[in-house]
């Protein structure tokens, strides 16, 4: 049996977002992602998870997303509204959280598509029955959260390091 510590990652894409002709950073949330923000803190709160720490990007549908997700968990987490996350690739998106603290355990991270959908596949090593195909037909859609399982460190946070073991997306 390994003594490395168990960890969660919650990776959760931005609700769905009005288009505009305001700079892409600044983007709303449309009246759908203000429905479906919330319905995702439900599900995430139901899970029985409570982050230790939240990664945000710092646009504005991202910060909306939080606002919105974080009233239905039971606990606030220690909160960061993280630059680099903003249209952040695979290899930015590990680098970001191979600098997480290995005091946290539960880490959540609310970004962007392509980075997110990229990042929770490339960590599933594993996944339980048949999330990853589900994952990856559903293209990781606007409020989608994938929950992975890791052991050891997060500076030791590489492809195929975790498993996959829940995944909810509204509409779904």
């Amino acid at each position: 049996m390994s003594s490395e510590p168990t960890r969660r990652i919650v990776v959760v894409r931005h609700a769905k977002a009005e288009w505009s002709d305001a700079d892409d950073q600044e983007r709303p949330l449309a009246a759908r992602g203000r429905k479906d923000a919330p319905v995702a803190g439900r599900w995430l709160a139901g899970t029985g998870i409570v982050p230790d720490l939240a990664l945000v990007s710092t646009s504005a549908r991202t910060r909306e997303t939080w606002k919105l997700i974080v009233p239905e968990l039971p606990q606030r987490p220690r909160t960061v509204f993280e630059d680099r996350l903003y249209e952040a690739s695979l290899g930015e998106l590990i680098a970001v959280l191979n600098e997480t603290s290995d005091e946290v355990a539960d880490l959540l991270l609310v970004g962007h598509n392509p980075g997110v959908h990229a990042l929770a596949d490339a960590l599933a090593g594993e996944a339980e029955a048949d999330l990853l195909p589900r994952m990856n037909r559903s293209g990781f859609p606007a409020s989608a959260l994938a929950v992975l399982t890791l052991t050891g460190s997060w500076k030791g946070l590489e492809h195929g390091a975790a498993r996959l073991v829940a995944l909810w997306a509204p509409h779904a």
